[in-house]
């Protein structure tokens, strides 16, 4: 019989709705349960993509012995952290406090106050590499609640005033300046993995954001360094077995520092960021790696993440049933045999294809499979006949079991793949592209957003086939949202757009930033935790603290708002802080800081819709490399314009009746030009 989860819109709930443990989720209702019968908390914290996750599901989870020791001893809440990063993130840092790691599946067990007094993430089911078995830990747990009762609060009480303690001051710091961005140059110099690509050792995940400011510091200073390691960073990443080499788009992470193995769910927050990052790589420098795989990383969003409704799901799984053994395994899709390939292909093309992906007898993965990469030596080859192989490898492919999809729209990262698709189809001529985003952005402005009367606006965090989930976004999703909507803007000349992104704005100005003018990543009415969220670091994805103050800059660029201006402003004082000391954890914070210091420039063109000459200057506009330059474009003021216009085009006019533009930054404006050359040099030039 179903559990209290079967009505849930999150498909990582879903999954546990037919376990026997009698599972609650996050509500007021659990808690006073737990209250009312005296026994602790139990907090299962994990994602629908995540292996480990799946595995304690399917050795406890599902096993009615324990699951009876859980129903009879604990309430027990099941969250997916995805749908609330709230109370993952609290519940995270106090397990990284206790632990010194953390990660997920995250077990935490809590007085009925919520706060936590043990910690863990995996539990076997039976003891093994020094871990005690989970129902060891049950039990544990049970007795120190019965028999220690003293003890136990002692330790949860301590714990909360731990965090409370954690309070962060960065808003009172300065906004950085070229010195803090170069000292996180030659922070990132010294972890940089000159032969491998990327940064740090095993395991080795996408830098995006890092990436994105090492080309923005390009573009600013001129830097080789900065641009070298950012093409010798995507060169050995879009070889390496963590990208997709048939289908296109990046898996998690690379278990290895070579980029061979990767861990293989694919997450829409790994494949926006990335996409955008490879666009503006071919941006910078003409590269045709980079323009094929920023295409087929969007291809693949469109084609394997678009829903129904025109979001983009969540993430694909890692895992699926191995056509070799029948078992249900971790990248079992995606792993080939020789003899797997010589059965599609032939012996000839068979024997290419091992050659040229890398595909070994005796394997780079597991059961004698290998991951398909284009290794350094590869043989040369007719390019043509290769299509045609991968063609027909794909084809083969997708008969095989597919790994599961988490269909959950997540606003933030809806917001990401807005702005990459946008970017993407301008800048490569697909118009198609610019349509999926443009209908993801009405799906978020159709569904997401609340503006009830008598309630508080608010954008919300997820949707699941069309229908809202109950969860308020987070910081992250109005940054990203914001973000999403302004790409949107400056591609299709649509002044709507701008003034979706105000309006999310506004209300981070208004629900989520301190007097000091740090940022919070839950609103002010936003349900009470034992410690309100703030992280201004970037992991996965831009913290909600970055994303808000690229977009508030961003907007301030558009509108000439100061108080847009001053929030962003303050925001950077975390990486003023944060950025010469850990400038890998703080990559979207470094590139905002170099929009800031570049300006960021104002780029105004006008002209009539049907001229190519305002076309072919409002493309040079957007592929100048100037760090976070605004774009805007529409009619010209002679002209009548309509609602929505945008405030950069008020009083610009044709310069001998031919569309043009303008650039102005820290309040000058160059002269106004009609040749596209023209433009690209003003929005191109390191310290132009």
């Amino acid at each position: 019989m179903p559990n209290r989860l079967a009505q849930a819109t999150s498909p990582y709930l879903l999954q546990h709705a037919d376990n026997p443990v009698d599972w609650w989720p996050w509500e007021t209702d659990a808690f006073e349960e737990a209250r009312r019968r005296d026994v602790p908390v139990f907090l299962s914290v994990g994602y629908s993509a995540c292996h480990w996750c799946h595995v304690m599901a399917h050795e406890s989870f599902e096993d009615d012995d324990t699951a009876a020791y859980m129903n009879e001893h604990f309430v027990s809440v099941k969250v997916d952290r995805e749908e609330r990063p709230d109370v993952d993130a609290v519940y995270m840092e106090a397990v990284q406090a206790a632990t010194g790691q953390g990660g997920w599946p995250m077990s935490v067990f809590m007085n009925p106050d919520g706060e936590p007094f043990y910690f863990g993430t995996y539990f076997p089911p039976e003891p093994r590499h020094g871990m005690p078995s989970f129902r060891q830990v049950l039990e544990g747990v049970r007795a120190a609640w019965v028999g220690r009762p003293e003890e136990v609060a002692e330790v949860a009480q301590k714990i909360v005033r731990d965090l409370a303690g954690r309070q962060l001051d960065y808003g009172k710091a300065g906004t950085p300046g070229p010195e803090e961005l170069a000292q996180a140059l030659l922070g990132l110099t010294r972890e940089y993995d000159a032969a491998r690509g990327g940064f740090g050792g095993a395991p080795k995940f996408p830098p995006s954001m890092v990436l994105e400011f090492l080309l923005r510091h390009h573009a600013r200073t001129g830097s080789e360094g900065a641009l070298q390691m950012a093409v010798d960073t995507c060169e050995a990443m879009a070889r390496g077995g963590i990208y997709d080499q048939l289908g296109g788009g990046f898996a998690r992470y690379s278990v290895d520092r070579d980029w061979v193995v990767p861990h293989f769910e694919k997450m829409l927050y790994d494949n926006a960021l990335l996409c955008r990052v490879y666009a503006h790589l071919w941006r910078a420098t003409g590269s045709e790696l980079a323009r094929r795989i920023a295409l087929e990383t969007a291809d693949f969003m469109v084609r394997e993440l678009r829903t129904a409704q025109g979001g983009f799901a969540s993430a694909l799984d890692a895992d699926s049933e191995d056509p070799l053994t029948g078992a249900h395994g971790e990248g079992a899709y995606y792993a080939w045999t020789p003899a797997q390939l010589r059965e599609v292909l032939g012996e000839d093309d068979g024997a290419l294809a091992a050659g040229y992906f890398g595909v070994t007898e005796e394997g780079t993965f597991e059961h004698g499979t290998s991951v398909l990469r284009l290794p350094q030596d590869g043989p040369a080859v007719d390019a043509e006949r290769i299509d045609g192989i991968r063609a027909r490898l794909l084809a083969a492919r997708a008969e095989r079991p597919v790994p599961g999809r988490d269909d959950k729209v997540v606003a933030a990262w809806n917001g990401l793949a807005i702005a990459a698709l946008a970017e993407c189809g301008a800048y490569f001529e697909r118009p198609d592209l610019v349509e999926r985003a443009t209908e993801a952005a009405d799906l978020l402005v159709r569904v997401h957003f609340d503006a009830a009367v008598g309630r508080a606006p608010r954008l919300a965090r997820t949707s699941k086939d069309g229908r809202v989930g109950a969860n308020a976004g987070v910081l992250e999703d109005y940054g990203d949202v914001a973000e999403g909507f302004l790409a949107l803007a400056a591609v299709t000349g649509e002044g709507v757009w701008l003034e979706f992104a105000g309006f999310l704005l506004d209300l981070v100005l208004d629900r989520f930033t301190a007097e000091d003018g740090s940022l919070y990543d839950t609103a002010h009415d936003a349900e009470k935790l034992i410690r309100r969220p703030q992280d201004p670091t970037d992991t996965a994805a831009p913290s909600g603290w970055t994303a808000a103050a690229g977009a508030l800059l961003s907007y301030a660029a558009h509108t000439g708002s100061e108080a847009h201006r001053t929030a962003a402003e303050r925001a950077l004082g975390v990486v003023q802080a944060l950025g010469p000391r850990v400038p890998r954890f703080i990559g979207h914070g470094l590139s905002v800081a170099e929009a800031l210091l570049d300006g960021p420039r104002e780029v105004a063109v006008v002209g009539h819709p049907e001229d190519p000459a305002r076309a072919a200057l409002h493309r040079a506009a957007l592929l100048g490399t100037a760090p976070g330059a605004v774009v805007a474009v529409g009619l010209p003021q002679s002209a009548e314009g309509g609602e929505g216009e945008f405030p950069l085009l008020a009083g610009r006019g044709l310069v001998d009746d031919l569309p043009t533009a303008y650039v102005c930054r820290h309040f000058v404006c160059a002269r106004p030009v009609t040749d596209p050359a023209e433009l690209a040099a003003q929005m191109g030039a390191a310290g132009g």
